[in-house]
């Protein structure tokens, strides 16, 4: 793509104050880089994502608030990890993260296991024993 081609689409990226470098080519035929807020294709792309992240999140919520799930499952999704991720940072096998996920394991845990989720999610340890689910 030449470098005067280069779409310049109102983006999610733009609304974040963020740019895409791309590598172009000039006048010249000389490659070279070029900052794009996005285009069209990437919007809609990046926005059906946010809008299934969203939905992903909203359904942990949900799960916590009935009961069937701990408020790792929720603060997992609004951080964007999965199990292996949050294993790695809480530094704990993941069957472990897994069996915190249920709320009876959940109640059962120690202040200093639920330090470390904390952590995890950069909350403090009662904003992760308090979540309901219902706020």
């Amino acid at each position: 793509m030449k470098k005067d081609e280069i779409p310049q689409d109102e983006s999610n990226l733009q609304s974040a104050n963020m740019t895409e470098m791309l590598y172009v080519t000039d006048e010249n035929d000389n490659y070279t880089t070029v900052n794009s807020i996005g285009w069209d294709a990437k919007k809609a792309a990046l926005d059906e994502s946010m809008q299934l992240i969203n939905e992903r999140i909203e359904s942990a919520k949900k799960n916590v608030a009935a009961g069937n799930a701990s408020p790792i499952v929720y603060f997992m999704e609004l951080n964007k990890m999965d199990f292996a991720v949050l294993a790695a940072y809480a530094n704990m096998w993941q069957w472990n993260v897994k069996r915190h996920c249920k709320p009876n394991n959940f109640k059962k845990l120690s202040d200093s296991v639920l330090k470390k989720y904390a952590d995890a999610f950069s909350v403090s340890v009662d904003e992760l024993k308090n979540f309901s689910g219902k706020q």
